[in-house]
């Protein structure tokens, strides 16, 4: 049995969740999201309020799902209740953000600035120049949003110069040998 999708998804107080047919609905604190199962899979409450994911069958498709299913379905739980948050370094000289109304406007050592506008559900905050922190509830949109900052000026291994996620290490590469 998948060792991921066999552990029971604990229930924080003051989060509701919902479960009509194969889709299921987490409400909370810091807001609300839904998702559709994947067609194998089923999900029950315990009595202890915890939930259970189970799969039909051992076949090789129905033990992978069942485990992404459990990890999408727990990830909705925590994003409700705690929330997602990444947080993106800027290195170089002259290169900034500063927020913008709801975006950040992003200086990256081109002849124009570049204007990041957050989508639905996504809050950008500036702790300095050099420091940005993409939050929200939805695990996947949050990583999705701080990969497309990071790839308008993706780290360069000479000088480092370039957006990188902070816990981010970069191979360094020696330049030309000097005479």
């Amino acid at each position: 049995m998948s060792r991921i999708g066999k552990q029971p998804i604990l229930v924080p107080s003051g989060v509701d969740v919902k479960i009509d047919g194969a889709t299921v609905t987490v409400k909370g604190p810091k807001g609300q999201l839904s998702r559709e199962l994947p067609e194998p899979i089923g999900i029950e409450k315990n009595e202890d309020g915890s939930l259970s994911l189970t799969r039909p069958n051992d076949e090789r498709k129905s033990r992978a799902l069942h485990g992404l299913a459990r990890s999408l379905v727990n990830n909705m739980v925590v994003g409700v209740s705690e929330g997602y948050k990444k947080s993106l370094e800027i290195n170089g000289t002259g290169y900034r953000a500063q927020a913008k109304g709801k975006g950040v406007e992003m200086s990256l050592g081109f002849s124009h600035t570049i204007q990041v506008d957050a989508p639905e559900g996504i809050s950008f905050t500036v702790e300095r120049p050099t420091l940005l922190h993409v939050e929200g509830i939805d695990k996947q949109l949050v990583g999705q949003v701080a990969s497309n900052i990071r790839r308008l000026r993706p780290p360069e291994p000479y000088k480092g110069k370039g957006v990188k996620y902070v816990d981010e290490r970069i191979r360094r590469k020696a330049g030309k040998a000097g005479k």
